[in-house]
């Protein structure tokens, strides 16, 4: 009798197998549509995983199996239509597809040697997101996991930039013996940013918030004023393209220009406003953005792509090369032909992020991508109404682009109940499972604050969402 191998032992029958994976990525598709947005009990589902290692396992399919049946009571179903949490868009079929080819694939673009496919793909689909953003098409670009570390690369070119300015090599040898980098921006200014600050060793103390009012919003004159106090010296600007709360932008242009009459490295915030250069509608809000020096934006939001995938664009690749320097003996030189991605990136192992985003642009293209967009702002415009409508709700900002600050006033409640009411009707909604949505603060009201970013979400899922705000409002 012939014993298996270990590869035949975990392998199995492959047949098998591929059939159990199709009827896995079938009922997950089937189900996104359907599935709650929040499970209603996960702490039941989780706690039965606390177990010691098994000293036998279980074996692939029943695995599996169990874990379909895991995730479909205790996963959040982030990719449906009704979550309106965060800033989280779904994924384009294009773009799915595409993603799990990659996953199969064990596809890395570390370097072309690693992925000629992969790497290529990448290099066209920045091309083609410059293209679609209005950006630059001599900048360069690199995909990375998200927003925080777009906006990681994009500032770090700009610490670059700085160190240069005082005749260092910052990469090199550190802040030993310089002055503090200053940084300048609005109180519109993301966690994600200081986050990178902190990382960079600039420092989240140093970064200097100029407002004119307790919404965050920048107050050009002081603005101008605070770089006329460097005196020449080097700075770093942080504009804001769409700020978290009601979805507001810095004065971009206006912000950017002012920064261009001082010495300083402009670094842009884009997440999810860059998009706002997509469709005509919006594309005002963020004119000017092609005059900065780095940009950030999230793909898992507007362009509708899985996780983990965010791009950073910077108009001067060798201070990415420079600041993101990796180098040994038995590692591919990069040259134009083949890049190595991973040499101007904080990451080494890169997974193949641009199969999904490659496919999607393919798939749909400019006109698609402006689709989306502009559904998305239907559906916060028809939120908004609905708040303008109901006399139980109170809209709170004007609505800039697909975040709507809301909240429930209901008849006769106090001002000081608000906060708490509006606190317990999000836990209601959560609890409920239909919907995820989140609080957050606009100056020192308590807002419900659902963002719109998702292809699948429709007007229907708007107005079932708030009969479930009135609802669980109206029950205190």
């Amino acid at each position: 009798m012939t014993t298996p191998s270990l590869r035949d032992e975990l392998a199995g029958d492959l047949p098998e197998f591929a059939s159990t994976m199709a009827r896995v990525i079938e009922r997950a598709i089937l189900e996104i549509d359907s599935r709650p947005a929040f499970p209603s009990d996960p702490d039941s589902a989780t706690r039965e995983l606390d177990v010691p290692l098994p000293d036998e396992g279980a074996g692939t399919l029943a695995v599996l199996e169990r874990l379909v049946d895991l995730n479909r009571q205790a996963g959040a179903n982030l990719g449906g239509p009704r979550c309106f949490h965060f800033v989280i868009g779904g994924s384009t079929p294009a773009a799915l597809g595409a993603d799990l080819l990659a996953t199969v694939s064990e596809t890395v673009t570390y370097a072309w040697v690693t992925s000629p496919l992969g790497v290529h793909l990448e290099v066209i689909a920045l091309r083609w997101l410059r293209e679609l953003f209005r950006l630059p098409l001599e900048w360069t670009g690199v995909m990375v996991t998200g927003g925080t570390m777009a906006n990681f690369v994009g500032l770090a070119a700009g610490r670059q930039w700085w160190g240069e300015q005082h005749g260092c090599d910052i990469a090199e040898s550190g802040f030993v013996g310089l002055p503090a980098l200053p940084v300048l921006t609005s109180g519109y200014v993301h966690a994600a940013t200081l986050k990178c600050l902190g990382l960079l060793g600039v420092g989240r103390a140093n970064v200097q918030r100029i407002t004119r009012d307790g919404r965050g919003r920048l107050d050009l004159v002081a603005f101008e004023a605070a770089l006329e106090a460097l005196g020449g010296q080097p700075a770093l600007v942080v504009v804001n393209a769409g700020e978290v709360n009601a979805g507001d932008f810095d004065p971009t242009a206006e912000m950017i220009a002012i920064a261009r009459r001082h010495n300083t490295w402009v670094h842009v915030d884009g997440a999810f406003g860059l998009f706002a250069r997509v469709s005509p509608r919006v594309a005002h809000l963020a004119e000017g953005v092609e005059l900065a020096d780095s940009v950030a934006v999230d793909g898992h939001k507007w362009l509708n792509v899985p996780y983990d995938s965010g791009y950073a664009f910077v108009r001067d690749r060798d201070l990415m090369a420079k600041a993101f320097r990796y180098s040994a003996d038995y590692l591919p030189e990069s040259d134009p032909e083949r890049p190595t991605m991973g040499a101007i990136a904080p990451e080494s192992s890169r997974r193949g992020r641009s199969f999904a985003v490659w496919a999607t642009l393919a798939a749909y293209g400019r006109d698609g991508y402006r689709r989306i967009v502009e559904h998305c702002l239907d559906l916060a415009s028809h939120l908004a109404e609905r708040a303008r409508e109901e006399p139980e709700l109170e809209l709170l900002a004007e609505v800039q682009l697909n975040i709507v600050a809301f909240r429930f006033v209901g008849e006769g409640v106090a001002e000081g109940d608000l906060g708490p009411l509006n606190e317990r009707i999000a836990m209601g909604l959560l609890d409920a499972g239909e919907f995820m949505v989140g609080t957050s603060k606009l100056e020192d009201r308590v807002i419900l604050r659902p963002a719109f970013s998702n292809w699948r979400t429709r007007i229907e899922d708007v107005d079932a969402f708030v009969e479930q705000v009135l609802e669980i409002g109206r029950r205190g």
